[in-house]
């Protein structure tokens, strides 16, 4: 079995593939301050809550966005499995092309996200992954790695603007009836929400213009669920595209 893991800054999840089947997943808190026996601990209850042991994985290839991790679960994969982990990065054959002025600046977790979606689907593509960062990555009909867009997280543009307006009640991530609000709650919600909709469709439709109207456009991340149904511009949601992603790369470095 493969044991695929994505390091997020807020959160890691993990995926279990027997051949190219996911199994089971699970998505727990990054934590940089875990010590390689205390993630071990933590893959052994997940492991055997499920009915599998750490012996059954024969295979982990790792993407992160957080140094200190990578060096920890490095460590783990070594010592709790007795394997060597492929870690996404230089030197690991991905078939993407990265057409940037720098490629090394070029997040794991994007280059990952584009090898599924140049494996999934079909012509070019956009991914927009809601994660600690809302991402727009670009990948052309040919596997390349065209650029992208960045932007502040849902998550902590609101922890910002809670933290600067004390008297803001914080509130639960979910889409008023209107956008109109009738109160600070529902006016909050419809600006957070119905703002980062409008966000990630108008820059949807800018690069469009740019690469091709007729690019399919693909949600990934934490929030991905709650944004799209609200979205003109995406078309589908795909909550396990870097696990899908981490387990092509592993075939192709098999």
């Amino acid at each position: 079995m493969i044991l695929a893991i994505d390091v997020g800054n807020t959160n890691t999840v993990l995926g279990l593939y027997q051949r190219d089947n996911l199994v089971v997943d699970w998505r727990i808190s990054t934590d940089r301050g875990k010590t390689v026996d205390e993630y071990g601990i933590l893959f052994i209850n997940l492991f055997e809550s499920n009915g599998y042991s750490l012996k059954d994985v024969e295979k982990i290839i790792i993407s992160s966005v957080v140094p200190p991790v990578i060096n920890i679960l490095d460590e783990l994969a070594v010592k709790y499995f007795g394997l060597e982990a492929i870690v996404v990065g230089p030197g690991v054959k991905t078939g993407i092309d990265i057409k940037m002025d720098n490629p090394k600046e070029v997040g794991a977790d994007r280059i990952v996200n584009a090898v599924a979606a140049h494996k999934l689907y079909d012509g070019p593509t956009i991914i927009v992954d809601f994660g600690t960062a809302t991402t727009l990555c670009v990948v052309s009909a040919e596997g390349e790695y065209l650029g992208g867009a960045i932007a502040p997280g849902i998550g902590i543009s609101t922890e910002a603007l809670f933290d600067r307006a004390a008297k803001l009640p914080k509130i639960e991530l979910d889409f008023p009836a209107k956008v109109t609000g009738k109160n600070t709650k529902d006016g909050l919600q419809a600006g957070i929400l119905y703002g980062f909709v409008g966000q990630v469709d108008g820059l949807v439709k800018r690069m469009k213009k740019e690469i091709s109207s007729e690019a399919k456009v693909i949600a990934t991340g934490g929030l991905a669920e709650t944004i799209s149904p609200e979205s003109e511009e995406i078309d589908e949601v795909n909550e396990f595209l870097t696990l899908e992603g981490l387990r092509i790369i592993e075939e192709i470095n098999r």
